[in-house]
């Protein structure tokens, strides 16, 4: 295991981490969106789940890797949805925003696959 992929892992862990913890507060500039995009309110909790879920499973697979695979397949899929999401409520501004959380997941994967 390399010390990239290790940084670049627990990097990924924090960023996705943050995003349940926005999700869980319901910070404006999170939640305002997601009403935007017709996202229900009562799915919302249980989309900070899946983020935390995520972010725990990739710190975890730093030492059981399936668990990190796992969490990776889950978050890319996520936020492969969260673009999804964004395109069909038109609002293409908004399409980088995910992609801020999936590419240092997609990241950390790649440099697990090198190391």
């Amino acid at each position: 295991m390399s010390i990239a992929f290790t940084i670049v892992t627990i990097a990924a862990a924090l960023w996705v981490g943050f995003s349940a913890v926005s999700v869980f507060t319901r910070a404006k500039w999170v939640v305002e969106p997601l009403a935007a995009y017709g996202v229900p309110a009562s799915w919302w909790t249980w989309l900070g789940v899946a983020k935390a879920a995520g972010a725990a499973g990739l710190l975890v697979g730093l030492f059981i890797p399936a668990v990190g695979v796992a969490a990776t397949v889950g978050l890319v899929l996520y936020f492969t949805g969260a673009v999804i999401t964004v395109l069909r409520a038109r609002s293409f501004s908004h399409v980088p925003f995910p992609l801020m959380y999936l590419a240092p997941v997609v990241a950390a994967y790649l440099l697990g696959l090198s190391g």
